[in-house]
């Protein structure tokens, strides 16, 4: 089994010291990673705010949580990554994403994809950014992206080149993180009905059960190596956990009471429950990696000490 590592995905930036702020705390807390979504909402955008929190701290690992692929060349990410590897001293973890919101498509005005073209795009992008942050001379005719002959800059810190987290729920998706990421995460959910629904099958023990096998079966033998992640949706420290879950039922009295009590997406319980649940869920399932968002931080935090031995 891997070792336990946490992550805190942050969102609020009302100024440079509030950012600052969150960042540094996370790192006092014992968190591994400081993470930024990107999204075209309320948020900041993630290359320029992760570099200020990494020049704000010294340990934490920061990156996207993870990128729309669909909003950027991978050329471009590839060389934005590479900066910000070199600028935190090597502590860059670069999520990469298919992209699924389509509301924010229709704002910007970028078409939005079946799910397959979005994916098979992302597959494309990623070898590329690999190759480009390995230090290779990629040249490629693709389907969606033409790169003649380039070579990134500058080079990263990180050798081989920094982790590559691939994030989402959808099978297509993970057959592809499994295939090309050093780190699978799982969202939890995935959308339907071209991006407006969502779907939350994945979300429960066998749908999730279900996608663990998928991604066992589409690694093979490189699925040993891989550091499984989950973001997890809500985090509620309680001593009566029933209640607590009893609380989201009858806001949303689709949602089966018992499979939220074995989920690893939404964690309700003590401190010692809590620690019980997430060493069950890393011995069964082999998640390792867990992130929470910011709100969440200082109320896990005791887990995460517990958990890290800090």
């Amino acid at each position: 089994m891997k070792p336990f590592r946490f992550g805190v995905s942050a969102r609020e930036a009302e100024s440079a010291a509030s950012w600052i702020q969150q960042a540094r705390r996370a790192e006092q807390l014992a968190y591994s990673s400081f993470l930024l979504a990107d999204h075209l909402v309320s948020i900041p955008s993630p290359f320029a705010a992760l570099a200020v929190a990494a020049a704000a701290t010294s340990r934490i690992r920061v990156g996207p949580f993870v990128l729309n692929n669909d909003f950027r060349h991978p050329v471009i990410v590839a060389r934005e990554a590479a900066t910000l590897d070199m600028l935190s001293d090597g502590r860059l973890e670069l999520g990469l994403g298919a992209g699924h919101m389509r509301s924010e498509y229709a704002e910007a005005g970028f078409p939005y994809d079946p799910a397959g073209v979005r994916v098979e795009r992302l597959q494309e992008s990623v070898r590329i950014i690999k190759a480009l942050l390995a230090g290779e001379e990629v040249s490629v005719q693709g389907a969606h992206y033409q790169v003649s002959g380039h070579r990134g800059w500058p080079p990263p810190t990180q050798r081989p080149r920094p982790p590559i987290l691939v994030g989402g729920h959808g099978r297509r998706l993970l057959s592809l993180a499994a295939r090309e990421a050093d780190i699978v995460g799982l969202a939890g959910f995935t959308l339907r009905a071209g991006g407006t629904r969502p779907d939350p099958s994945g979300f429960y023990q066998e749908g999730l059960e279900d996608r663990l096998s998928h991604v066992r079966s589409e690694a093979g033998p490189r699925f040993p190596d891989l550091e499984l992640n989950a973001l997890v949706q809500r985090v509620v420290v309680t001593e009566d956990r029933e209640r607590a879950v009893q609380t989201v039922v009858e806001q949303r009295p689709q949602v089966p009471a018992e499979e939220l009590l074995r989920t690893p997406f939404m964690l309700f319980g003590t401190h010692d429950e809590l620690v019980q649940q997430l060493g069950g869920f890393r011995l069964k399932y082999g998640l390792s990696y867990f992130v929470v968002f910011e709100r969440y931080m200082e109320a896990f935090a005791p887990i995460v000490a517990r958990l890290t031995g800090t």
